[in-house]
């Protein structure tokens, strides 16, 4: 039994959709379908998503919203004539739209997340309706009915323990389940989001509760490659990849996939497949506990940006029992969040993302820690790239950090920081911003030329 979720570009239009009903056709094992919102048919285009929070501040704001409430109804209503869907169902979407704004309490935390979940929520509906037209036996089921339990956590709902067995009680549903991703159900009934990009939570969470065996994420690539095409010209796909693996990568810049979705597969142990819907053909990327083989040191090289480095140094730091407390305390009553700490004998780097700081702040925490623990040095840097490579082969292979930093010094890329983890997953270097397709290029050429 699989469980396939269908992103937004795989739903963008009627030509999408009529891939994704030949993709569910043509595997009778796909019993449970997950939808995104509708995404961009071109370029150009605007996702529903985006269109939904222009929608919610025009009306937390009391602007005009009757345009944009018709621009969003008509994404449906494309998809749905092409079809010649149950005319009640997009009538449904378009009262569900209006009483959106009709009804609307901005006083609550949960109202953005009753808009935006409504892309996945009436595209659920939409698809359900699709398949029906094209004589499949399928459904349109809520969260709600299924009992996806979440966190009383705006924007960022966690699943709660008992969502799994109420979905396990779905198993053996005779009809193939469509399924809104992107939001559960509080256990007072509100609507509440994941982060955003949620839709592979929530395939992952089915996959899991249902126990299916293989869980499918369809996209516009034909899997995940080890480097970015747009730094790297051809690069080679990856075909197999451990939780671990793609954790780091995703982590580190890979798009491919949602971070937060890999917990609920990797702890039921369901491999989960990322598949293209525009090439249903190809083997894609399969992501599992274990490697079959152990042929490759490194699978892939990521990167991303927009980090800033704190540096401290004070003679004799490592004989102050405390030290790194009192620093990190310093970052918690700032309610700063650190990526990375990399540290010496006598110095210590705080990796942060910059987005966290304003000119403000950042004066007031540098301050702050210069009074409060004296150092010798105290510095900050900004516009810093993370480029990882990454590979559980690697402590295995002898000499990967040499060639990395080998590669890097050859193309004159000076090295802020190298952090390698004692599970010898990933190798991280920090560089500046402006030297970071550089280094995804030489480092790809060094492995895998």
């Amino acid at each position: 039994m699989k469980v396939a979720k269908f992103g937004g570009s795989s739903l963008a239009s009627a030509q999408q959709v009529q891939k994704v009903v030949n993709i569910i056709q043509d595997d009778s094992d796909r019993r449970f379908v997950v939808v995104s919102a509708p995404g961009k048919r071109s370029k150009d285009d605007i996702k529903v998503t985006d269109l939904l929070i222009a929608f919610h501040d025009a009306i937390v704001q009391k602007k005009e919203y009757e345009e944009l409430l018709q621009t969003i109804f008509q994404r449906y209503e494309e998809i749905g004539s092409f079809f010649q869907v149950d005319a009640n169902i997009l009538a449904q979407i378009r009262q569900h739209l209006r009483a959106l704004a009709e009804n609307a309490d901005p006083s609550t935390p949960y109202f953005y997340d009753r808009v935006l979940a409504s892309g996945e929520d009436n595209n659920a509906r939409l698809i359900a309706g699709v398949l029906k037209s094209q004589g499949i036996s399928a459904r349109y089921v809520s969260p709600a009915d299924l009992g996806m339990i979440v966190s009383e956590e705006p924007k960022n709902a966690q699943i709660l323990p008992e969502a799994y067995p109420n979905l396990h009680r779905w198993h053996d549903a005779e009809d193939i389940l469509v399924i809104p991703g992107f939001f559960g159900i509080t256990k007072t009934g509100e609507v509440c989001t994941f982060s955003r990009g949620g839709s592979d939570i929530t395939g992952a969470i089915v996959a899991a509760g249902v126990k299916a065996d293989l869980y499918e994420n369809f996209t516009d690539v034909d899997g995940i490659f080890v480097a970015n095409p747009g730094y790297v010209h051809n690069p080679v796909l990856i075909k197999e990849l451990t939780y671990r693996e793609m954790r780091e990568l995703a982590y580190s810049g890979f798009g491919v996939f949602h971070e937060e979705a890999l917990m609920p597969s990797f702890k039921a142990h369901i491999p989960v497949v990322i598949k293209n819907t525009n090439n249903p053909s190809s083997p894609g990327t399969i992501i599992t506990n274990e490697h079959s083989t152990n042929e490759q040191p490194v699978v892939g090289i990521a990167s991303d940006e927009g980090f800033s480095m704190i540096y401290i140094s004070k003679y004799l730091m490592n004989r102050e029992v405390g030290f790194t407390l009192r620093v990190l305390k310093i970052f918690q009553e700032f309610n700063l969040n650190y990526e990375h700490m990399p540290s010496g004998i006598d110095d210590i780097s705080i990796i942060i993302r910059a987005r966290q700081l304003n000119p403000e702040l950042e004066e007031e925490l540098l301050r702050r820690i210069a009074y409060e623990i004296d150092p010798d040095e105290l510095r900050i840097t900004h516009d810093l790239s993370m480029v990882v490579v990454v590979g559980e082969g690697m402590k295995h292979r002898v000499g990967i950090t040499a060639d990395s930093t080998a590669a890097l010094a050859r193309k004159q890329i000076n090295l802020e920081m190298i952090n390698q983890g004692s599970s010898e997953v990933s190798i991280m270097f920090g560089i500046h911003k402006e030297q970071e397709k550089l280094a995804i290029r030489t480092l790809y050429y060094t492995f895998f030329d």
